[in-house]
């Protein structure tokens, strides 16, 4: 998208506008050169003189100009229809880069081709001068991600709550095989798409304040203090234009004001105590949540978000609506994960202490307001905060909470006689020397669904998790499948690929992914499977040339690319793939003259930095890497690669051009997944257990397209008591010829017994994850993997049933069913 110094800008757009017709957008005629405006007004910079940055700022202007006015029409609209709107309350949104993704959705692709042309521009270079937006880390923001673009193209009335966080997770390196952490400051430099809103500011009362004692941020009891919640809005541009929603964002800050004699007399530090703690409190994503003060952080920011997000919603709904028992009729929030639970308490709050309803009342509105989605079977991730902290900073909410729970165990105790366990699980206080709030009981009795986000995971959901709640509450349970956005995940990532699609079938594909199943008869088709294989090694060219020039690592484009990209977790199971790696090389030391097909084996993705054991894994990963490549008998057959600094970026580039996909999660533990759904979407085969979304997508494309392997969610469960993993050490001579070649030093020559945690993990205490279980099964899924890779034309053909098969897996899909199901939303276009 970027343009010369002296390119009429404006003017290709609004002839581009006219004839693609990106809705009534406007654009004025009075400017001659944008994008020379921007360099000049906005930076104060010499056309002559600008710098890569400096033109991706412009540019990103220039296109954020282009639909202000449709972003503004759409509020319009909606002020003026007084919809209902769907509010959905994230911790975090993993957008990725804006500039690429608005250009296509506005429909302004032709635009930046023809200004690359004629003015021979390094496209690449000025796109990479944006860095991915640092408000989320994983799967659950990059959902929320696909949903907001969704709405938006659907032409939903809908908002995105989060928060505004200064910093992302942290930066990833690699240093002698570790993982090394820095600071994320993606705000650094002026973020060309957010629009600061500093007249819709929210005050928030804390029943605490904050002062220095010993060089730290203490809390001081009973002292009221006021945080104040600035909002910063950024487009969300669906496809075609038609609808642009907002994604507001929270920052916090400190009232104008400090202790000014404390300040005159030198305490600088003390005087702005006050401002420091609540700048602190947006600063970064994921504090380390293995201490008690990064904890307490995460349960402010909790609380801030939904405290902003509500406030915010009621000024809302309250300028159009003076019955406040319409709130249910006009609202709709969806709390994404327990993050936001804290807006069961909130809510109540705001109906009896503002709108001064009684009791049975506001319940009501509460429950037929609020939604959840439970996002984890992981009794770790199933958050529980301390009840000291309510009483400490939010009491009021507390006493609510408090009141909730005694009306529902009074209700429990009538239905079941003498079950005291069953009371003491359905409890929203989980008792014990410390007390705590179980925020997913919480978020599933004051609200009127409860998803989860794949058909297996809602069923374990409603069996094992919370089997007490949902015999309780039946009719609350349901199901809503995960999904992507095509126009990020095919249109936008995989050009070659979107293009032969589009050639075949035409592109209503784009914002209806159902029509994918047309590809089902062209697998039969041999032309079609020629393009459909010219797509995939142009795709694979492109991402080990841009690895070359951004890594200087040189990867051959015709060897297999076998990828698993996501979050480090023993569950996923990295170090499974990495034992099933070992078992490869031990084969080929063993046989050097075997005949096989070159390999690459892609890892990517970050550990938690308290997470001891996947740093390990990480590790290992790099270790690993590092003896194959230095052992010149196997040097050129399989090569492993840990891409660092795993992103949307990233992602978009790696997962188009894998050949083969790796989710291999311990059955049961996977809620859905959505990368398995992307690499389906880009023609990857899948490797993989029954787990998540991974059995409905088998079902999609027919399982004999997939392979499958392992233990089912049943048998682990059932195998609890009595698994043993050295039974798989003594009676398995490749499993135990892995774990031998390991613990001998020989990926740690320099660093003897370094890998000695991952045998405690694996035989010491017992492989809770079934590494050891599994890995015989998928070696066998492997070889016959390995044998179809070598008939290109079967390959190419289950592929592209793969890639008809996956239709279903679109976020848009996934967005009408909780528009109709649960939130009961109507389209509302914007005139």
């Amino acid at each position: 998208m970027a343009t010369s110094d002296s390119a009429p800008l404006p003017n290709i757009i609004a002839k581009l506008i006219a004839q693609y017709g990106c809705g009534p957008v406007k654009f004025s005629g009075a400017d001659e050169a944008l994008y020379e405006r921007h360099l000049l007004f906005d930076s104060v910079t010499d056309v002559a003189a600008a710098d890569a940055r400096d033109r991706f700022e412009a540019i990103a202007r220039s296109v954020r100009d282009v639909l202000s006015q449709r972003w503004v029409q759409t509020e319009q609209t909606y002020e003026r229809k007084n919809p209902k709107r769907v509010y959905y309350l994230s911790i975090e949104f993993l957008l990725g880069r804006s500039l690429a993704n608005n250009v296509q959705n506005l429909l302004l692709d032709p635009v930046a081709e023809q200004l690359v042309r004629e003015k021979n521009l390094d496209r690449l270079h000025l796109e990479e001068q944006e860095p991915d937006a640092g408000l989320g880390n994983g799967g659950l923001g990059r959902l929320a991600a696909c949903f907001l673009d969704s709405m938006a193209t659907m032409q939903l009335p809908a908002m995105g709550y989060g928060l505004r966080y200064e910093y992302g997770m942290f930066k990833q390196s690699i240093r002698d095989g570790w993982q090394q952490e820095r600071p994320d400051n993606w705000l650094r430099r002026p973020d060309p798409w957010e629009v600061a809103r500093p007249h819709e500011t929210v005050e928030l009362q804390l029943n605490c304040s904050f002062e220095v004692r010993g060089g730290a941020l203490q809390p001081i009891e009973n002292r009221p203090s006021t945080l104040i919640g600035i909002p910063f809005d950024r487009p969300i541009v669906g496809y075609g234009g038609n609808t642009i929603n907002t994604l507001r964002l929270w920052s916090a800050a400190a009232p104008d004001e400090f202790n000014f004699q404390e300040f005159s007399q030198g305490d600088f530090v003390s005087a702005v105590a006050e401002r420091l703690g609540a700048e602190s409190l947006t600063r970064v994503l994921y504090p380390d949540d293995s201490t008690s003060m990064g904890q307490g952080l995460r349960f402010v920011q909790e609380y801030f978000l939904v405290a902003c997000a509500l406030a915010d919603i009621v000024r809302r709904f309250r300028r159009d609506n003076s019955d406040w028992r319409m709130l249910p009729e006009k609202v709709a929030i969806q709390l994404n994960d327990t993050h936001p639970a804290m807006a069961v308490p909130e809510l109540m709050r705001i109906l009896l202490d503002r709108a001064k309803l009684g009791w049975d009342e506001a319940w009501d509105l509460t429950v037929r307001t609020l939604a959840y989605t439970n996002h984890t079977l992981l009794p770790e991730a199933l958050e529980k905060w301390p009840v000291e902290w309510f009483r400490l900073l939010i009491p009021r909410n507390l006493d609510i909470i408090f009141e909730i729970n005694r009306r529902l165990l009074d209700e429990v105790r009538a239905r079941i006689h003498g079950d005291d366990g069953c009371v003491s699980r359905i409890s929203l206080i989980g008792e014990g020397p410390d007390k705590h709030v179980r925020m997913a009981n919480l978020a599933i009795v004051g609200s009127h669904s409860t998803n989860g986000v794949a058909e297996i995971h809602s069923h374990l959901l409603r069996t094992t998790t919370v089997k007490d709640l949902a015999e309780l509450f039946p009719e609350r349970f349901n199901n809503k499948t995960n999904g992507v956005t095509p126009r990020r995940w095919l249109l936008l990532a995989n050009p070659p690929l979107a293009r032969t699609i589009t050639d075949a079938i035409g592109e209503e594909w784009i914002s209806d992914l159902s029509h994918l199943s047309r590809l089902k008869p062209l697998a039969e088709d041999k032309a079609f499977r020629d393009t459909f294989r010219e797509a995939t090694r142009e795709t694979k060219v492109r991402f080990v040339d841009w690895l070359k020039s951004r890594l200087g690592v040189r990867v051959d484009p015709d060897s297999i690319f076998d990828s698993q990209v996501k979050r480090i977790h023993e569950y996923k199971r990295q170090l499974l793939n990495a034992l099933r790696i070992v078992v490869l090389y031990n084969r080929l030391r063993e046989n050097p003259d075997a005949q096989i097909q070159p390999r690459t084996f892609f890892f990517a993705g970050k550990a938690a930095p308290a997470y001891q054991l996947a740093k390990l894994i990480i590790k290992f990963i790099n270790s690993l890497a590092d003896t194959i490549d230095n052992d010149p008998a196997i040097r050129g057959r399989i090569k492993v690669l840990f891409v660092p600094e795993y992103d949307v970026s990233l992602a978009e580039r790696l997962i188009p051009a894998s050949d083969i996909s790796n989710q291999i999660s311990t059955a049961g533990y996977e809620a859905s997944g959505t990368s398995n759904m992307k690499f389906m979407m880009n023609g990857a085969l899948t490797i993989g257990t029954r787990d998540g979304a991974t059995i409905e997508m088998a079902q999609e494309a027919g399982e004999e397209n997939f392979f499958l392997f392992g233990l089912t969610a049943q048998q682990v469960n059932d195998s609890r008591g009595w698994y043993n993993p050295h039974w798989h050490y003594d009676k398995e001579p490749e499993t135990r010829a892995a774990l031998d070649l390991i613990f001998s030093n020989h990926f740690s020559r320099n660093e003897h017994g370094v890998f000695e945690p991952l045998r405690e993990s694996l035989l010491t205490r017992g492989d809770y994850y079934m590494h050891l279980a599994d890995l015989r099964s998928y070696l066998d899924a492997d070889r016959r993997l390995i044998d179809q890779n070598a008939d290109p034309e079967e390959w190419a053909r289950k592929a592209i049933l793969n890639v008809a098969g996956s239709g279903k897996f679109s976020s848009d899909r996934t967005i009408a069913e909780y528009a109709k199901e649960i939130w009961a939303v109507e389209r509302c276009p914007i005139t």
